[in-house]
């Protein structure tokens, strides 16, 4: 039977609404959609107080679950979830639906797997099982397609730039890392320094996590250049930057930002924080590998790579056991 003609999939992409978790979980349901015909719905789980303070296993998904989740019969045929407040649902769902909807959840739940139909961590994690499947990063929404389009709406901000442009996609705060006052000021004079000897502009997005103090001193010190950085008002231009990048800087503490930026094909530099994490160092170590990043040392460089296109292969090997469950 042609995929076309097959019947149309319900998928539901479940997290609680946090833009990178929800990224991973929308990116790898629409890649499976453009793989077979499928009705993608956006799921986001929210508790009631004081439950979502609870670890998750304590929690009673029936009492608790927020109305506006939208939780309920009929299930979907593939559920795919993300993150901590997911668990108590993804941990049932299957149950509830008598076997008949097939649970994904990405990265690792940190539980017995025996609940889930596929599990889909990064391969740096270094988890295993026969319902294990390992990816390089996470799964993401940044297809050709999506760059393009998204650098389309920004053009007119962005085509009169100098080139080369170069994008600075800065994280934040994390349980291994932090962007203290002093590396910030020193992680923008050497971008300040490379991205003026190139005469080239700077597009610089922030994330949720980055610090205010590190986001003023980067924004002042690197006010003086051509570019764009975006004050977090008005419309996200992230994959817009991404898009129009000639390369790519990227803090070191996230997974998703190193993933998008590494599904661009253009050269992605990694900018070191304070912190370190051994899961992280055999995540760049691997990116490293296959020719994608390299630590930035104060020079702008430029080389070519196949564009990481994990999120199709985790797709794949989804439909391949959906039929065969």
């Amino acid at each position: 039977m042609d995929a076309a003609d097959k019947p149309l999939l319900n998928i539901w992409a479940v997290s609680d609404g946090r833009a990178g978790i929800e990224a991973q979980v929308v990116g790898l349901a629409d890649a499976v959609a453009r793989l077979r015909p499928a009705q993608v719905t956006i799921k986001r789980i929210a508790w009631k107080a004081p439950f979502g303070r609870l670890p998750w296993g304590l929690i009673p998904p029936r009492l608790a679950l927020q109305p506006a989740s939208g939780i309920a019969e009929p299930w979907p045929d593939l559920w795919i979830a993300a993150g901590r407040a997911t668990l108590p649902l993804s941990t049932r769902v299957r149950r509830w639906s008598q076997g008949k909807t097939f649970v994904v959840q990405t990265q690792d739940p940190r539980t017995d797997l025996k609940p889930f139909d596929l599990v889909i961590p990064p391969v740096h994690d270094g988890l295993e099982g026969p319902n294990v499947f390992s990816i390089v990063g996470a799964p993401n929404r940044m297809t050709p397609e999506r760059l393009a389009s998204e650098l389309a709406r920004f053009r007119s901000r962005i085509e009169t730039l100098p080139r080369p442009q170069f994008a600075l996609i800065v994280g934040g705060t994390s349980k291994a890392f932090d962007l203290p006052p002093g590396r910030a000021a020193q992680m923008a004079d050497e971008i300040a320094q490379a991205v003026g000897a190139s005469g080239g502009s700077l597009l610089v997005s922030f994330t949720r996590r980055t610090p205010k103090p590190a986001r003023r001193i980067l924004s002042e010190r690197l006010g003086g250049l051509p570019g764009w950085i975006w004050d977090g008002t008005g419309e996200n231009p992230y994959a817009a930057f991404l898009g129009a990048a000639d390369a790519v800087l990227v803090t070191e503490d996230s997974t998703n930002l190193a993933t998008d930026a590494a599904a661009t094909g253009k050269p992605v530099h990694i900018l070191a924080m304070a912190g370190s994490s051994p899961k992280f160092s055999r995540f760049h170590a691997d990116l490293e590998a296959r020719g994608i990043v390299r630590r930035f040392g104060g020079m702008l460089e430029n080389w070519a790579y196949t564009p990481l296109n994990e999120t199709d292969r985790a797709a794949r090997e989804i439909l391949q056991r959906l039929s065969t469950s």
